[in-house]
């Protein structure tokens, strides 16, 4: 059994990122939020395009303006220049021009002074207070210069982002294709969401709240269905899974009783088994395996498939999989760094119990009382058997080994979740 730091350690360093060349694709700019950019973009733009004015105001000359605060300089107004516009003039000595936010800074203007240090007669303005020289100038190139990387491989693609990249004229960018997960359940208790119940029976809900966070992390999830405890139907199915997908997700049949066969038929498919169990409650039973990059199975990935066998309880489940398996989807999705996960330093709002002999995780929510944020443990029982009161959760409380007890309004550590 390892310690969960070990294992995350060992997973990470498993994990072998998309391929920037093989797993790309090119998609619009209109679709490719939350996408993992997989080529540097440079543009032919300068930003700022020209050099434009960052109020409303008038482009003056600021050697006809240094002495405003004395004596107001009283200035001849040549031109109107909105936003859009290219001016026609260039300004002389004595003279401005009326301008606005965003409009291209005429010839011979080299500072703009904000309208409400100015008064207006006719065709004449009245400057009140001295500038600062080039105040209100926005330089052509000053944001990034045309040619010079705009944004570097490897990120992720939200609204400031995908804005820059309108901005820029990249109708079109190469992004890492979406990673593909393989999710299956054993187990002859398990049956469809649409079948009665008989005596003993339960609904398969792991593979519905592991699709779910499959397409929450960016990645494509691949329904394989239940797989009965039988060891020849599930040799075909991890097989298959192996097969099509670039990393595999099955939930049950990784402890140690008479119909766990996970592990045995992993083996027999010639697969490394590099964890069989963690010191963490819930989700002790773990399995992380890898196939030797020669294997006989026909992949269409382009590389070796990294296998989790994850516990079949459902509690235990939706935590290691937000423990290990998301860190390993960001890094194989061609994310350069953060894959690890962040842990937050909050205040209890109850007394949280462990028997300290594992990492335990205690889920619950994070509240923000006064400021700060204040983790409260869900009601009811923190089985790993018990999925009702994980609804509506964001966090999860982290005991560590040997510590068994955290007082009421102490400190303790929290991995946020991703659905608050």
């Amino acid at each position: 059994m390892v310690s969960v730091s070990d294992a995350q350690a060992i997973i990470l360093n498993l994990v072998q990122p998309l391929d920037h060349q093989r797993d790309t694709e090119v998609v619009d700019l209109l679709v490719a939020d939350s996408r993992i950019l997989a080529v540097p973009v440079t543009s032919p733009l300068d930003f700022p395009h020209w050099d434009n004015s960052a109020m409303d105001g008038y482009a003056v000359r600021y050697e006809d303006v240094q002495h405003s605060s004395e004596n107001p300089a009283v200035l001849e107004i040549v031109e109107d220049i909105p936003a859009g516009y290219q001016p026609k003039s260039t300004i002389q000595p004595g003279q401005a021009a009326r301008i606005f936010t965003g409009a291209v800074i005429p010839a011979g203007a080299d500072t703009v002074v904000m309208q409400e240090k100015t008064r207006r007669e006719e065709n004449s303005v009245f400057i009140l207070d001295t500038p600062k020289p080039q105040e209100f100038v926005r330089h052509k190139a000053s944001f990034y210069q045309a040619g010079t990387q705009l944004l570097p491989a490897g990120i992720k693609l939200n609204a400031p982002e995908i804005g820059v990249l309108a901005a820029a004229q990249c109708p079109q960018l190469s992004v890492y294709r979406r990673p593909r997960v393989a999710i299956f359940s054993t187990g002859d208790e398990l049956v469809p969401i649409d079948q009665p119940l008989q005596p003993g029976q339960i609904v398969d809900s792991n593979q519905y709240a592991l699709a779910a966070l499959v397409r929450q992390s960016g990645a494509e999830p691949i329904l394989l269905g239940i797989v009965k405890d039988d060891p020849v139907a599930l040799e075909k199915v991890i097989a298959h899974a192996v097969a099509i997908a670039d990393i595999v997700l099955s939930s049950g049949g990784v402890s140690v009783g008479d119909y766990d066969y996970v592990d045995k038929i992993l083996e027999s498919l010639r697969a490394k088994i590099h964890i069989r169990a963690v010191e963490m409650r819930p989700g002790k039973p773990l399995t992380v395996a890898t196939f030797p990059s020669t294997d006989a199975i026909n992949r269409v990935s382009s590389h070796s498939p990294l296998y989790f066998g994850l516990p079949g309880n459902p509690a235990a489940v939706l935590v290691t999989f937000w423990r290990f398996v998301l860190p390993a989807i960001k890094k194989l999705s061609g994310i350069t760094e953060g894959w690890e996960p962040i842990f937050l330093k909050v205040r209890s709002h109850h007394e949280l119990r462990s028997n300290g002999k594992r990492e335990t995780y205690l889920w619950g929510k994070l509240h923000l009382i006064d400021g700060v944020y204040e983790f409260h443990q869900a009601d009811g029982s923190q089985s790993s058997g018990n999925l009702i009161n994980l609804a509506q959760t964001n966090a999860l409380a982290v005991l560590p080994v040997g510590k068994t007890l955290i007082y009421p309004q102490e400190e303790v550590q929290v991995l946020q979740l991703g659905n608050s």
